[in-house]
């Protein structure tokens, strides 16, 4: 069962996510000042994969004059983020879907969070490019996933180091071997550097990194 639609998993998400992702909470937030700095009082942000709701609790507590939109093709997920976002929904649209399913906006900011990952290549940059077309002129995308070398000694490293943080997070060791097993075996993880090549072929400009954490980095771009 894919684990964004098991009821077990979708229950556990709030919790479990801290646990993988390092300073996951600190990453909201920080995403919320990179999004202030150019977007106006009354912004319109896109988030997506959205589902689970944590970075949109996040935004809404920090800007509570921003409306949001956002996308995740689970419904289960998407219910879980209606719990999660509780009294601030009303300034969130929700919407079960892919890029495509977003609105045309055009948005004052965008933000993915622990989607793109799961892209392979070609599906990720027309994801980025999609994004792009939504967004007004100056507006920042700001997005973080998993990203490392596919070089095996680096590779391997780096996924020991994120398997050590998840156990002593509380997680078991044997879970946490096994994420990481999986992401070895089954995501198409691009490195940094594809990371950002990606992001300027989409046309964004102003590439800057502002999250490492392990196998974990983030960007922050912008449309011209």
């Amino acid at each position: 069962m894919n684990p964004f639609s098991d009821p077990v998993s979708v229950s556990s998400y709030a919790d479990r996510a801290p646990r993988i992702v390092p300073g996951l909470f600190d990453l909201h937030r920080m995403a919320g000042v990179l999004l202030g700095e150019r977007a106006p009082a009354d912004a319109r942000i896109l988030v997506l994969g959205a589902g689970g709701g944590l970075e949109l609790k996040a935004f809404t507590h920090m800007r509570p004059t921003w409306l949001f939109d956002g996308v995740d093709p689970s419904a289960q997920m998407l219910e879980l983020a209606r719990t999660t976002i509780g009294q601030d929904g009303g300034r969130v649209r929700l919407h079960e879907g892919y890029i495509d399913s977003a609105p045309e906006g055009p948005f004052d900011g965008a933000v993915c969070f622990l989607t793109l990952h799961f892209l392979p290549s070609a599906e990720r940059l027309q994801t980025l490019r999609q994004m792009f077309l939504r967004l007004k002129p100056g507006a920042p995308l700001v997005v973080a996933h998993h990203s490392f070398t596919d070089d095996d000694p680096a590779r391997d490293k780096w996924l020991a180091r994120t398997a050590a943080f998840t156990t002593a997070s509380g997680v078991s060791v044997e879970q946490a071997e096994g994420n990481m097993a999986a992401i070895k075996e089954r995501l198409p993880v691009l490195s940094p550097q594809q990371d950002v090549d990606l992001l300027r072929e989409a046309g964004f400009i102003d590439i800057e990194l502002f999250y490492c954490a392990f196998t974990f980095k983030g960007w922050v771009a912008y449309k011209p």
